[in-house]
């Protein structure tokens, strides 16, 4: 938990995107009061809109955020592209982060499920696309294997790997410290949480403060970013020692790095986009699937060469390098820029 707890250390940078509002004058929620969606087993999933209203909007994009984040993650993409493009973002709280409830029966595939949901009540269409960010990955792995008909795009940004995935070869993971850090973590969270807990609380966290900007996990420019970042509240000592915030940590990492029902590189070509589609939420200039991941040249939480091996397994997957990048590429504007340009015009 360490690994991935330190790789969220952060909380948004200036200028995040604007909140939907009817006026300018209008004040947004308090705290709190974010607006709710009712699911089919009884839980509760927050959301916050933002971007142009969805009325107006010529894109929809679901953005689902990672470890120990919230739906108030940031990503700084201009507001001149968003406008120009017609963008409408639907942010939520994962099961059991900010303001969702828990799911005590949280898995690879309930996540694609509450996407689906979430989708639906809110009427975004038939399709939508979808941005994933690290441990928000995997709920897109899951998306483009069980509801690939709903997609009209998707981009996972320094995607997470699970060593599980049985396509991995040892030669490639064998000594990553990584495997050995998560293999022991994962043993501890299922079969003695209380002492992981305990550790976590007393060992890991010495005082009541943010992680300590650690080079072993962090680039150069990832520390560049942190300078002007503040400490993320949910991964502190005194959030830690509160069993809800521990649980839901726990309960994301053991379905994103358990045993999954299936191995990535056995998907096939999920997002096929066909260029006289009328789906006007769709672009009518690419061809072909419309998958994109985008990781750092320089992360080190998630090293470079495993994805790389992924998608060249995954021919149809666009892969982009950040050369200078680390984990936390999205909290660069022209990275998010970017991502939003290949994702929706090609």
């Amino acid at each position: 938990m360490g690994l991935v707890a330190s790789a969220y250390k952060i909380l948004p940078q200036p200028q995040p995107l604007k909140r939907i509002a009817a006026s300018p004058e209008d004040p947004l929620p308090p705290p709190g009061a974010s607006p709710r969606i009712r699911l089919k087993d009884g839980r509760y999933l927050a959301y916050v809109e933002k971007g142009v209203p969805k009325s107006e909007s010529k894109f929809r994009i679901i953005v689902v955020h990672g470890f120990g984040s919230s739906k108030e993650m940031n990503f700084p993409a201009s507001q001149e592209l968003v406008s120009e493009l017609g963008i409408y973002f639907l942010m939520y709280d994962r099961a059991g982060y900010g303001e969702s409830d828990p799911n005590p029966k949280r898995s690879v595939k309930s996540e694609a499920l509450d996407i689906q949901e979430l989708a639906d009540q809110l009427q975004i269409g038939p399709r939508f696309y979808l941005i994933g960010v690290s441990m928000g990955s995997y709920p897109i792995w899951s998306c483009l294997h069980y509801i690939p008909h709903r997609l009209s795009g998707a981009a996972m940004i320094v995607p997470v790997v699970n060593y599980k995935w049985p396509s991995l070869p040892e030669s490639l993971i064998k000594e990553d410290y990584r495997r050995k850090t998560l293999r022991w973590g994962m043993k501890v969270a299922k079969y003695a949480p209380g002492l992981l807990h305990w550790w976590l609380s007393n060992l890991w966290f010495p005082s009541d403060s943010e992680i300590d900007n650690n080079p072993l996990y962090f680039s150069t420019q990832d520390l560049e970013i942190l300078k002007t970042s503040s400490g993320f509240p949910m991964l502190t000592k005194s959030q830690i020692r509160k069993q809800t915030v521990f649980d839901s940590l726990k309960s994301d990492l053991l379905a994103g790095f358990g045993k999954w029902e299936f191995d990535p590189v056995d998907i096939f070509d999920p997002i096929h986009v066909n260029a006289d589609r009328e789906d006007h939420n769709s672009p009518t200039d690419i061809k072909g699937s419309n998958v994109h991941v985008w990781q750092g040249f320089e992360d080190k939480v998630v090293p470079y060469p495993l994805m790389r091996y992924v998608c060249e397994k995954l021919p149809w997957i666009k892969y982009h390098e950040v050369e200078d990048g680390g984990h936390l590429v999205v909290h660069k504007a022209k990275n998010c820029n970017a991502i939003l340009r290949s994702l929706l015009v090609g």
